[in-house]
């Protein structure tokens, strides 16, 4: 059993007619056609939150199993005292290794989104054989494309002591700050949600990852790389974090030999998840 909570989404037999669809853990006999897919998330949320996470994927559950992993410290997991991308990695390789979810030969297709992105690419060069594709949402593999000059500045101000998180600021502060302070809407700063910043401000800074590129490069995975075009974005998030991020998109299209995607908006899945999902249901086949 993963020591993570995975929300299941297998909505097949409604489709055809049957029972109304599923949202668990329990074992759900695969079909024999469509490979699962297993999402990872990224902060300020968990697998099936509306506001950041993946509730907007709900459809593909018509054709295969979802599988959506909250992180350790997020949703329904347990409580760490760090979050950690290669922690992270470790509970991806031991969802798709759990026969409880029953994955099945071959794996399943990875979906990441900024942070969770970071803990696929090293999942996926763990275990590639788990892993039929990678689907990569606004990675935060800032390292991997340090040569980039808007990367290279972004983690020089990091690594020269940027100012962190001033003692004493609390989750519902850091939320408010991190949305209404550029300039965007404040989800509603529930228990659920306020853990889930509390996470985040403690994370461990996805900075300090290796990303192994060459590694993944040899998996020869199919890869698709989904970043928004950021034009609708507050000027200071789109400078301060839509520009690192699309450099990073572009970076990993071209190291990995990935198909790159660009959507209108800059939370893709979330603000245009029916572009993203077309895009999906076309790159598994």
């Amino acid at each position: 059993m993963a020591a993570v909570h995975v929300t299941v989404w297998d909505d097949r037999d409604r489709v055809g007619g049957g029972r109304a669809p599923t949202a668990s853990v329990t074992p759900v006999t695969p079909a024999a056609a469509a490979a699962p897919v297993l999402f990872v998330h990224n902060i300020f949320t968990w697998g099936s939150d509306s506001a950041y996470g993946f509730a907007g994927q709900r459809p593909l559950a018509d054709s295969r199993r979802l599988l959506l992993m909250d992180r350790r410290g997020y949703g329904d997991s347990p409580d760490t005292a760090r979050s950690d991308f290669e922690v992270d990695a470790e509970d991806i390789v031991e969802v798709l290794g759990d026969g409880a979810l029953a994955v099945g030969p071959g794996g399943a297709h990875l979906v990441g989104h900024g942070n969770g992105a970071v803990a696929v690419l090293i999942a996926a060069a763990r275990r590639p054989d788990l892993v039929r594709s990678l689907a990569l949402l606004q990675p935060s593999a800032f390292t991997a494309a340090a040569h980039h000059p808007v990367v290279a500045d972004l983690l020089d101000r990091v690594r020269d002591g940027a100012p962190g998180i001033p003692d004493g600021v609390t989750p519902e502060q850091y939320l408010r700050e991190s949305t209404e302070g550029l300039g965007m809407a404040m989800p509603e700063p529930t228990s659920r949600r306020l853990r889930a910043v509390a996470t985040s401000m403690g994370e461990r800074p996805v900075w300090e990852a290796e990303i192994p590129l060459e590694a993944v490069r040899g998996a020869a995975l199919p890869t698709l790389v989904i970043c928004g075009t950021w034009e609708r974005a507050p000027a200071v998030y789109r400078e301060h974090v839509g520009l690192p991020l699309m450099a990073v998109a572009e970076s990993l299209t071209d190291s990995l030999g990935a198909r790159l995607l660009r959507v209108p908006g800059y939370y893709p899945h979330t603000q245009e998840p029916a572009a993203v999902n077309a895009a999906l249901r076309e790159f598994w086949g």
